[in-house]
């Protein structure tokens, strides 16, 4: 996971990439922000984005970002948190959206989530939820914001 944090720092410079998704597809920049956390695929991952001022809120400080290179400082804040705790191997696994509500050009998208990692080696879960803010643009869904709220971590049962 070191690896793939590295290689997510270093690709910040790329421009985002449009990829089509359909306009009632509001799971598909979701589906590809987490696969390319998953994978280490900045690209797409970034790409998933909004143009302009981007909102995230997540359980490690400074816990929000915001502006429009928003996902890049986060992931950057991700691997000096988890370069500090020990954390590695991190994953994030989703389900189909619990909510989704779609009003015109915007759309408020709740998934079920479980973030898996070791930290110092021992492996710790946290089922939670991501909800995300989505924006239409160029008949294509784009993430403009999203929110961690978790449980606490724990063993895996």
């Amino acid at each position: 996971m070191r690896k793939i944090l590295l290689a997510l720092l270093a690709s910040f410079a790329f421009s985002p990439a449009v990829f089509a998704a359909s306009k009632t597809d509001v799971g598909a920049p979701i589906r590809q922000f987490i696969d390319g956390f998953n994978t280490g695929d900045t690209k797409s991952a970034f790409a998933a984005y909004a143009q302009g001022d981007i909102e995230i809120v997540d359980e490690f400080a400074p816990h929000r970002w915001s502006g429009p290179k928003a996902p890049q400082d986060w992931a950057d804040a991700y691997v000096k948190h988890a370069t500090a705790t020990g954390v590695t191997d991190g994953m994030v696994k989703y389900g189909a959206p619990a909510r989704a509500e779609i009003e015109g050009d915007v759309a408020y998208v709740i998934v079920p989530t479980i973030y898996l990692y070791k930290e110092h080696g021992k492996s710790l879960v946290e089922e939670g939820k991501i909800t995300y803010v989505l924006h239409l643009e160029n008949d294509a869904w784009k993430i403009s914001a999203w929110t961690w709220t978790g449980v606490k971590p724990h063993a895996p049962k």
